[in-house]
């Protein structure tokens, strides 16, 4: 049992190590991964039509430890609140994606507030380098993904979505979803509020602006069609769910522009989080706004190049697009933002759930930490 439990640490930590290395503007190193020694990485490999998954190590495997993550998540303390938190059935949210003894506590802040059966997940392709991935949606080829509480079914808008979308605008690949871990983390809180819930998972690699703004329109535009055709409402029947830690400090990030580390470096580092909160993400969604958080993140004319280390740098545009152009597809009034509370990796207690078998795929120190956003969306005011 020892020894199985290192391997699987070790596995997922050199997933977790992948996804930090895809932080730096480095070339590809030889040929991309090939699907069988994707799935030897994951923590429960992927077989036929089911999703594995990809990190056992930081998030919930089995039932029981999904269930006491649910009960030890709404023990104190609660995050930092940004502001009062709107009516359940929202349109979308920014949600992290971090080991759950972590970031729990802001997952159980936002997540409930999605009650769509149909969420569309937006999430971080860490490792698009390394597959040489871009200017794409890289949707999955799966029935179904596993969950510590059952299979989650992919939903059928994924298919009727896939055959509106223009030519080029997507690809469906197993390797690169089961490389992934930023949604997976969502997926077993969603299945765990609610079995019935289904998914249609995206993740986006890098892309340009002006690249991220056209497929966005195009992925809303279908969307519309088929929630048009088959009479659903957004927010009642479905969701977007954007996946996304926030700054991620220290040396192995390259990003320490307040110093190496400490607590001076750290409380620069959470304003500035808070700054990107209630500013360009929170009020009206709108393509000026989206862009500006974009540019805050990412050098423009080099979006493999960050400027601020959000791994949300591309879903976070990317579901902000969809969203606004959504809306307006339907003929609702814009999208608006409300932050909700904010944590990092140091800023309280590990929530216990080490307990039931769980732990931590990476550090969290003053010279190595990860900030977490939490908003939602509204339609409207």
């Amino acid at each position: 049992m020892r020894s199985a439990l290192t391997l699987c640490l070790l596995l997922a930590a050199a997933a977790r190590a992948a996804g930090q290395a895809a932080l730096h503007p480095t070339p590809p190193a030889g040929p991309p991964p090939t699907l069988e020694e994707v799935r030897k990485a994951m923590g429960i490999p992927s077989r036929g039509d089911v999703r594995g998954q990809q990190d056992a190590v930081g998030f919930a495997s089995k039932a029981e430890q999904m269930a006491r993550t649910w009960e030890l998540s709404a023990t104190p303390p609660a995050p930092e609140k940004l502001g009062d938190a709107p009516a359940p059935g929202v349109a979308g949210v920014i949600c992290p994606h971090d080991d759950y003894l972590y970031a729990a506590r802001v997952y159980r802040r936002v997540l409930p507030l999605v009650t769509a059966r149909t969420v569309v997940l937006v999430g971080v392709f860490h490792r698009w380098r390394r597959f040489d991935a871009h200017d794409v949606l890289v949707f999955d080829p799966y029935r179904a993904w596993r969950t510590p509480d059952g299979e989650a079914l992919v939903s059928p808008l994924r298919d009727e979505v896939l055959a509106r979308l223009p030519k080029g605008d997507a690809v469906q690949d197993a390797a690169w979803h089961d490389s992934e871990h930023s949604l997976e983390a969502i997926v077993y809180w969603l299945k765990h509020m609610r079995p019935e819930v289904e998914i249609v998972p995206v993740i986006v690699p890098m892309m340009s602006f002006e690249r991220l703004e056209t497929l966005g329109a195009d992925l809303a535009t279908a969307l519309a069609e088929v929630m048009g055709k088959r009479g659903l409402k957004l927010g009642r029947d479905v969701a977007v769910a954007i996946s996304s830690d926030a700054v991620h400090y220290g040396d192995d990030f390259n990003y320490t522009p307040f110093g190496e580390g400490g607590v001076e470096a750290y409380v620069k580092a959470c304003e500035q989080d808070r700054g990107l909160l209630r500013g360009p993400l929170a009020g009206p969604v709108t393509m000026a706004k989206t862009e500006e958080f974009f540019s805050t993140c990412v050098n423009p004319r080099q979006p493999g190049e960050y400027r601020l280390t959000w791994c949300g740098r591309f879903s976070i545009p990317m579901g902000l697009v969809v969203l606004e152009r959504l809306t307006a597809a339907l003929g609702l009034p814009a999208p608006v933002g409300h932050p909700l509370v904010y944590a990092t990796s140091v800023g309280a207690p590990e929530v216990p759930v080490r307990e039931v078998g769980m732990g931590e795929t990476a550090p969290a120190n003053l010279y190595h930490f990860v900030g977490y956003p939490a908003v939602a969306y509204t339609i409207g005011r």
